[in-house]
């Protein structure tokens, strides 16, 4: 067997920005996007899994539009990747969440979304742990739409941000 081949199917990586990607401008002393850092994140973590990554956006999700989600739908359908994992800000995952929830993609893949409530270039995060947990998810979960946060996988109908907590939570 050539080491350089892997008879595993690649994971889709869609990269939309989120928390998870934001860096510190010490120039203006605020928190913003200047590149996608999930192939540090991914190399750091020593991650060995075939993953093929696309930027869709680096986008704060409270600024996420229709049109935004209306174009991770797409990038889902278009995949050729049955397991995506999709990076997304914390604050309206959810949202995208249920976009997805409400196309055929919910019957056909299995789609885990992720983000991170620090950013990754700022130390100290849950980047890593989480984009590895949804890596994990996305191999192990049947199709379907999930959120992976806090070392649980949840069905994307099923959980919510608390903000108070700053963490994800069954709905009751």
């Amino acid at each position: 067997m050539n080491m350089n081949t892997s008879p595993r199917l690649p994971i889709g990586l869609l990269i939309t920005g989120g928390t998870l990607d934001k860096d510190y401008n010490t120039l203006t002393g605020h928190l913003e996007f200047s590149q996608t850092h999930l192939p540090k994140l991914l190399q750091k973590a020593n991650i060995t899994l075939p993953i093929l990554s696309e930027v869709l956006m680096l986008k704060d999700s409270l600024e996420m539009t229709h049109e935004d989600r209306q174009q991770i739908l797409n990038a889902c359908l278009e995949s050729s990747c049955q397991r995506l994992v999709i990076t997304h800000g914390t604050d309206t995952m959810a949202e995208t969440a249920d976009c997805l929830l409400n196309s055929p993609l919910a019957q056909s893949k299995t789609i885990v979304l992720t983000g991170a409530m620090r950013p990754f270039q700022l130390g100290e995060s849950d980047a890593s742990f989480n984009v590895g947990s949804a890596l994990m998810a996305a191999q192990l979960a049947s199709e379907g739409i999930f959120i992976a946060m806090n070392g649980e996988l949840f069905p994307a109908n099923l959980t919510q941000k608390n903000r108070s907590q700053g963490l994800f939570e069954w709905l009751t």
